[in-house]
């Protein structure tokens, strides 16, 4: 019996650990290998008050509606580059960014330029 329950026990803990993290790394052709960390510093909270976008730069949705469990913020890494900040509605979007990165890349430069203006 007690085996069984420190089998539940790890097993919801695995989950819970996996599940509360906000960032999701994808080990893709587009990015290296990446620690999924938790955006919090000082840095990196003046990054996200900096995003130019307040909609999902795949969807379109609110980055401010709850409905989907708030934004994600994804950090997308390639090789040679800085990283960068992608801020999604919901956790499906960090799938369909990556399918074609340099696109919505280019549109939050746009949105970046426009907003500097």
């Amino acid at each position: 019996m007690s085996k069984l329950v420190l089998l539940l026990a790890g097993a919801v803990f695995g989950f819970a650990l996996f599940s509360a993290n906000p960032v999701f790394a994808h080990d893709g052709e587009h990015h290296s290998d990446a620690a999924t960390e938790a955006v919090s510093d000082a840095a990196d909270e003046a990054a996200i008050a900096a995003y130019p976008l307040t909609d999902c730069v795949v969807s379109g949705e609110s980055l401010d509606d709850d409905d989907m469990g708030g934004p994600v913020n994804y950090i997308y890494k390639s090789d040679g580059q800085p990283d960068r900040l992608v801020r999604l509605c919901c956790k499906r979007c960090v799938k369909k960014f990556n399918a074609d990165p340099q696109k919505y890349l280019s549109m939050i430069d746009e949105a970046a330029a426009e907003k500097a203006k």
